[in-house]
């Protein structure tokens, strides 16, 4: 039985947003390992605190993965 398990920075996806991820990487998942699977697969998002995620040393926040998403910089 497939697990995933995503997690991002808090409040940056809306629970539509969240909903797509979930729906989006279980087709993934199936279009590997096949229909059949797809009752068994299980998927779960999983929200970090702001400021408590960091890359290179460098912690981000919610404002900075948002900044990042619109072409800006952390």
């Amino acid at each position: 039985m497939p697990f995933i398990n995503v997690k991002v920075i808090e409040n940056v996806f809306t629970p539509e947003q969240t909903q797509q991820i979930v729906r989006g990487l279980t087709d993934a998942m199936v279009a590997i390992e096949g229909e059949n699977m797809r009752p068994v697969t299980w998927c779960v998002v999983e929200e970090v605190k702001s400021g408590s995620w960091g890359i290179a040393g460098n912690p981000l926040s919610t404002e900075d993965v948002k900044a990042l998403a619109k072409g800006g910089s952390a």
